[in-house]
């Protein structure tokens, strides 16, 4: 029994680069490996195991397929398919945070390229940019905003309602992108495309497994939700356990490590003890800048050290999801699962522009209100 994903790692420059910063940051500070464990954020790598065996069961259970057949029928052009799809990425990130967002769209979007022709890799970077612009809405969006909103005290309607004017202006701003970068030219099928063998057991199953998972989550029993999971795999279909892409989990190890590593480098610990006496525009520019090194959510925890949970940083920190591929864990999601080496430098044709955007309008903006 062969697993696919070892041959997409040893493909994967993206992890070797993780690997070569490791090795580098290992010789700048104390070499500790037996404290890199600890470095992980475990409670991630297991939920993402989870939503990744659910996800492929549903993808091998055909109801993408099915659900993917009934889309394209209604809508006519390319715009308004990629307009619903964004937009609908951007809603459920709103209430399913932006990871699980992406675990029930891309895979749709995946399967639509089998029914019709359309931009796969053009529309799987613009989700990836509707789950961080639509995830900024909510203290429940993503892990950053869950951190904020826990240390601040606001409550639910309190802390979304600060977010909202950011959150309005990217959703525009991604809508006035979507209109430009999709043509209204009349979807063309795929003549002949066999339909796949749905299966209504595993379909079910899946959703089952999906609400204990849940559960677990919120009994903070990612653990044995995950388990749980995988032994109902095991019993209904063990081709979905082989055919997940496990080394996923191997890249996001990788990156906690590096952080772990480089928050510990001299250097950056001396910048740090000045961030209590920043501006406004220092702490913005900070947050943000920060953000494109070591992601958003180490970048938020990192800064909660010295800083209030204020506004101004849960702005920051989320603008900072946009531009380059480390600023948000969901970028590295959405592009993994494309399977192209192609989206990996096109996603920053419109990622860093965006990101400028926001920086400039978000701190206006900010500043008015």
């Amino acid at each position: 029994m062969t697993f696919p994903g070892l041959g997409a790692l040893a493909r994967d420059r993206f992890f070797h680069l993780l690997v070569l910063i490791g090795v580098g940051l290992s010789f700048c500070v104390p070499f500790a490996p037996q404290r890199w464990p600890a470095a992980i954020d475990w409670h991630t790598i297991i939920t993402l195991s989870g939503l990744m065996m659910l996800t492929k069961g549903v993808e091998q259970s055909g109801f993408f397929d099915v659900l993917g057949r009934k889309m394209v029928r209604r809508f006519a052009t390319e715009r308004r398919l990629t307009l619903f799809m964004v937009f609908s990425a951007a809603l459920l990130s709103t209430f399913l945070t932006n990871d699980v967002a992406l675990f029930i769209v891309v895979p749709l979007t995946l399967t639509l390229r089998k029914l019709c022709e359309i931009p796969v890799n053009r529309l799987i970077i613009f989700e990836a940019l509707a789950v961080n612009a639509g995830s900024l809405l909510t203290p429940i969006g993503n892990p950053q905003n869950i951190l904020l909103w826990g240390r601040s005290g606001l409550s639910f309607a309190a802390f979304s309602w600060q977010m909202a004017p950011l959150a309005a202006v990217m959703m525009v701003t991604l809508g006035v992108m979507c209109w430009f970068a999709f043509p209204a030219k009349p979807l063309q099928y795929h003549t002949g495309t066999a339909a796949t063998q749905a299966s209504p057991r595993l379909a079910w199953s899946c959703l089952a497994l999906y609400l204990v998972f849940l559960v677990a989550l919120d009994l903070k029993q990612e653990l044995w939700g995950a388990l749980l999971v995988a032994g109902g795999f095991l019993l209904l279909a063990r081709r979905v356990l082989v055919s997940v892409d496990w080394t996923l989990l191997l890249v996001f190890m990788a990156m906690f490590i590096d952080v772990h590593l480089l928050i510990q480098v001299p250097a950056l610990q001396g910048v740090l003890q000045n961030v209590t006496h920043l501006s406004q525009t220092g702490l913005w520019i900070t947050a943000i800048g920060l953000s494109q090194v070591i992601s958003n959510v180490p970048s938020t925890i990192l800064l909660l050290n010295y800083v209030p949970p204020s506004a101004l940083l849960a702005w920051a920190v989320n603008v900072g999801g946009f531009g380059l591929l480390p600023g948000s864990l969901a970028n590295l999601i959405a592009l993994r699962m494309a399977n192209d080496r192609r989206i990996w430098w096109r996603f920053h044709l419109w990622s860093i522009p965006m990101l400028v955007w926001a920086s400039l309008v978000g701190f206006g903006l900010f500043l008015l209100i």
